[in-house]
Formats: C-alpha cells, structure tokens, sequence
C-alpha cells in the first residue's frame, strides 16, 4: 500500500511539473519573440503554479493571520524547499534563493523564469543584491527571503542575516515575518526538513512515503523598517518568529541558560 501511494503521489507531483514546464515555456517563448513577461505577470502565474504544487504535496495547511495589504518584505523560517511553495501559494510573490538552484535540473529553470532573485553566499556581492531587492520592492512588488540563508530541522531558528532586510529599510517597506512549521501527531515532523547532503528523490520519497502531515503557516504583524538599523529589523522579526514557534523569545531562552551569579 505505502508504494501504490508513493506512486500516485509522484504520478500527480509529475503532471503539475509538466504544466510548470508549460508556463514556463511559454515565458520562454515570449522572451524569444521580445516579448518580456512583467515581473507582476510572472508572480501571479507563478502563485498559480505553487497553488497546483501545494495541492500535491502531502500536507494538511492551515494559515493563521491575515495577508498583508500591501507589498512588503517578507521573512520566513526555513525548514524545506516545500517551505517555497507553500508559502507561494498564499499571494503573487518573487523569491530570494542560493545561487545552487539555478543549476538544479528543471528546478532551477522554472525559478530563473518566475523571476527568482539569485545570491551567492560569501559572494561579495551584498551592494548588487541590496539592489535588486529595493528596486524589486521599489516596484511594488512583494518578495520572500530566508533570512538564516539555510534550512533547519524545525527545532530550532538561526540567526538571521540584516544584510538581507537592508533593502526594506532603503525603501521604507514595512516587514511581514511569517513562522512556518511543520507537525505530525502535534511534535515537529522529522520528515519534511531537507537538510545537510540530502537530495530531492530522496526527501520526495521519503515524504510521500508518509500519511499527510500537517503545516501551520503563522502571518504575523508586520513590523515597521522607517529609521531602522538593519541588524535590529533583523532582530526584532526573529524574535517574533521564534515566540510563534517555540512560545517563548529565544533572547529569554539565552538568559535562562546563564549560570546564576555566586
């Protein structure tokens, strides 16, 4: 039985591929011919396309919070590549990924197409990609970053790099953190992180090899970037994260660690 499920799980991960690959096509085509698809026109066929991606997924969604109204910055926790769709979904968005995607197979293709931004880690290029992020928000359009620039296994939350969110406050665009986690019988699932050498057959058969999990996406309120320093925006939409996830700000967590004075 777990193979049969496996099987149509794939079987219908593979046809919503192929109409990715379609749309993507057709971005292509229209490149060819100049005739360019407006950032705007790319994330909402993009939100289309995660939309068909998410309902194949084996998961159980729930959205806590309300969408921002207007473009903002967002932040997010970051556990899987699911993690993309799934927030993808909820509203026309463009993404900030690790230079590595470009070059997965398809993968990194239908990114470059949907008008994914690239960053290379230790690349020297923080001006270039502060850049692009405020002339991106500058366009008003909304953008999703991971500000810990890894995965982790849901248990935890790194530090997130101000760097990134520097763009937000150029702008004066305010920042959405979101908390994305990811349940399974109410513990943190040990199937959906895709983490360290794994690979993508390998994590998509673990996954599919499983019943639904559940994923809890929390919205929380934005926060405010107007005469900010980036490291303290940084900061303050971690915590937030970290309360949501954990029930408790991880600088309170620190403190109770502290060996009591003698």
């Amino acid at each position: 039985m777990p193979k049969v499920r496996v099987l149509a799980r794939l079987t219908r991960l593979m046809l919503v591929l192929l109409l990715g690959v379609l749309m993507a096509s057709v971005i292509a085509l229209g490149e060819r011919l100049g005739l360019k698809a407006s950032s705007e026109r790319r994330q909402r066929w993009t939100c289309l396309f995660m939309k068909r991606l998410v309902a194949a997924l084996p998961f159980e969604i729930r959205v806590f919070g309300e969408l921002p109204p207007k473009p903002m910055l967002w932040v997010s926790n970051h556990v899987s590549w699911t993690d993309i769709p799934l927030l993808g979904m909820l509203m026309p968005l463009s993404f900030l990924s690790k230079a590595e995607v470009r070059h997965w197979p398809l993968a990194g293709w239908l990114a470059e197409k949907a008008g994914t931004l690239f960053i290379r880690r230790g690349g020297g290029d923080a001006q270039r990609l502060r850049e692009q992020i405020s002339e991106r928000l500058g366009q008003a359009q909304p953008l999703l970053i991971f500000p810990e620039g890894t995965t982790t296994d849901g248990r935890q939350l790194r530090t997130f790099h101000g760097r990134l969110l520097a763009g937000a406050i150029d702008r004066g665009i305010p920042v959405q953190p979101v908390a994305i986690q990811y349940l399974r019988e109410g513990e943190t699932d040990p199937f959906a992180p895709f983490i360290g050498e794994d690979d993508l057959v390998s994590h998509l058969m673990r996954l599919f090899g499983q019943p639904p999990g559940e994923v809890h996406i929390h919205l929380l309120a934005p926060i405010c970037s107007v005469e900010k320093e980036r490291a303290a925006l940084a900061f303050q939409a971690q915590q937030a994260i970290h309360l949501t996830l954990f029930g408790v700000r991880e600088d309170e967590v620190v403190t109770r660690r502290q060996p009591r004075a003698a």
